[in-house]
């Protein structure tokens, strides 16, 4: 009897491919405009496809949200049973990798990657694990919506106004093989939402008057697209485009005391960073003027934050001490190479209107035209 022919779509075609080609974890991302679209559903499909193909696959972590044809998908792939964790005198249930280490599948499926996990994990967020399983040449498919992106946090939350806790640094992003939108239109996702395919009923309407607003889920679609864009051409430039060392530019980011407009600078030039893999820097200046010190305890705790915000998005992160601003932003850009210096569109009585008032912005273009390089002044909002 002939064998039966399996069909399989060209994704987990490549995907399988690049199993084949390595001893290597190999890594992909399904990314969403927002929940509901089907990313759980897509994983799942594309497991029973590369089972049919004899990969040895199982599911890590799934979350159906009682959908069911997506509990139905779950059917015919081996489960890797959880790991139960006590706290606050409830079970909670984590991804169990020591036993995904132990059982060592070719391919684990793993849902909800901006997921943090229960006081006494391995680990304190989903993402960590999946690194750890990379890193002992495991497989894995996962799926992330766009607002759990760091750099995109506080975009997604201007555009909803809804504040998302849980994200994933850009750089899990970046080690991904594989990038692929599950794509989906407002209007699509608006119908599948009032069909009760995303939601129980007591919470559809608000979802409608909330986050699944049109004029939300069509930015976030934009978000959602741009982002695989970018990953992929980052794929051609280091797989097909030979890679110029030279043309890379290294961004210096000066921070003020300004938390809330600091963070958004950080994730906007995180952006820029992460799109064409550069080296960025953040950099608080202190002065006799604007001392670290003589700053109020708030304030102090909000410049610490922004610090690890940088970091947490790629940013190599430093405070120095300077008698002026500027000398201190020059002597800093020339120690590490900077090309493109960034500062943020002052705000009333703060430290960013002294550090970007006409005559500091004058005095920094002027000092920065006699130095030896030339260096690109960018002022963002």
């Amino acid at each position: 009897m002939a064998e039966k022919e399996i069909n399989i779509n060209p994704e987990a075609g490549r995907f399988l491919e690049l199993i084949k080609r390595s001893r290597k974890g190999k890594f992909k991302i399904y990314i969403g405009l927002a929940a509901g679209v089907g990313k759980t559903y897509r994983m799942l499909q594309e497991a029973h496809q590369l089972m049919a193909k004899g990969v040895d696959a199982a599911i890590g972590y799934i979350e159906t949200h009682g959908r069911p044809e997506t509990e139905a998908l779950i059917r015919g792939i081996p489960l890797i049973p959880r790991k139960n964790i006590f706290y606050k005198g409830k079970e909670l249930e984590e991804m169990n990798v020591d036993a995904i280490l132990l059982r060592r599948p070719e391919l684990v499926i793993v849902d909800e990657l901006a997921h943090t996990n229960a006081p006494g994990s391995k680990h304190e967020k989903r993402y960590q694990d999946v690194e750890e399983l990379l890193f002992n040449g495991i497989n894995i498919i996962s799926a992330v919506n766009i607002q759990h992106i760091e750099s995109l946090n506080s975009l997604v939350e201007e555009i909803t106004k809804v504040k998302v806790s849980e994200t994933i640094p850009d750089k899990v992003i970046g080690l991904a093989d594989e990038v692929v939108n599950i794509d989906l239109t407002a209007d699509e996702l608006i119908q599948r939402l009032k069909e009760g395919k995303i939601y129980k009923t007591d919470k559809i309407q608000a979802a409608l008057t909330n986050f699944f607003k049109r004029e939300h889920l069509l930015q976030l679609r934009e978000l959602a697209l741009r982002e695989v864009a970018n990953a992929v051409e980052k794929q051609i430039d280091t797989e097909v485009t030979p890679y110029d060392k030279a043309k890379d530019e290294i961004i210096l980011v000066c921070l003020g005391d300004d938390s809330e407009k600091n963070e958004k600078i950080l994730r906007r030039s995180s952006r820029t960073a992460s799109k064409f893999d550069l080296k960025w820097f953040a950099l608080y200046v202190d002065t006799p003027d604007n001392s670290f010190e003589k700053m109020d305890l708030k304030k102090q705790r909000y410049l610490i934050n922004n610090f690890k915000t940088a970091s947490e998005l790629g940013a190599m992160s430093e405070k120095i001490s300077s008698d002026d601003v500027v000398d201190g932003i020059l002597d800093y850009a020339k120690e590490k190479g900077i090309t493109k210096i960034i500062l943020g569109k002052p705000s009333k009585q703060n430290y960013f209107k002294k550090l970007v008032s006409s005559t500091v912005v004058d005095r920094l273009i002027e000092k920065a035209g006699q130095e030896d390089k030339d260096y690109d002044i960018e002022i963002i909002a």
